[in-house]
């Protein structure tokens, strides 16, 4: 089983990747953000989105809130500026919200039916915390190979590169 400080620093990681990221794409015109690249979810735009979308499904789960998550695959911002808004928020959220979790919450068995297949299933807490992780990394690293493919370079993704992991010389 995880550790609640394992999941705190996948918050902190999972901050820190974003804002890079993040800032990497508000540097392109919306159209190259728009852009069928042919990823699975075609554009970078659309790739960030399910990655919102994703932590706001697990989070209406670990939480409660938001209370209704929307149908998979829709736009939930509109631009770019409001998704990278929300990113900003929602990384805040998972942060704070990771900073409260004991061993008991991450063993307890959580049932939930999922919008993507409409099963029903019941795991443990720290199974899908450690999902919802995995995800956003899955992700980002397709965003990552998008940004490649255009010249663009987001810089070390490894969490030993972290800021408060520097190497000393």
């Amino acid at each position: 089983m995880i550790t609640a400080s394992h999941s705190q620093l996948m918050a902190q990681y999972n901050e820190w990747m974003n804002s890079r990221m993040y800032a990497l794409c508000a540097s392109l015109p919306d159209t190259e953000l728009h852009r069928d690249r042919g990823a699975f979810f075609k554009s970078i735009y659309a790739t960030l989105n399910h990655i919102a979308y994703g932590d706001l499904a697990f989070l209406s789960r670990f939480t409660g809130t938001p209370s209704v998550v929307p149908e998979p695959g829709a736009d939930l911002f509109g631009t770019f500026s409001l998704l990278r808004a929300e990113r900003v928020a929602l990384d805040k959220r998972i942060l704070g919200w990771s900073e409260s979790l004991t061993p008991a919450w991450l063993a307890e068995p959580l049932t939930y039916t999922s919008k993507i297949d409409g099963k029903t299933r019941t795991v443990p807490k720290w199974v899908l915390v450690t999902h919802m992780f995995n995800h956003q990394t899955h992700h980002r690293g397709q965003v990552t190979t998008l940004l490649s493919q255009m010249g663009l370079d987001v810089g070390a993704t490894d969490i030993p590169f972290m800021p408060q992991f520097q190497a000393h010389a």
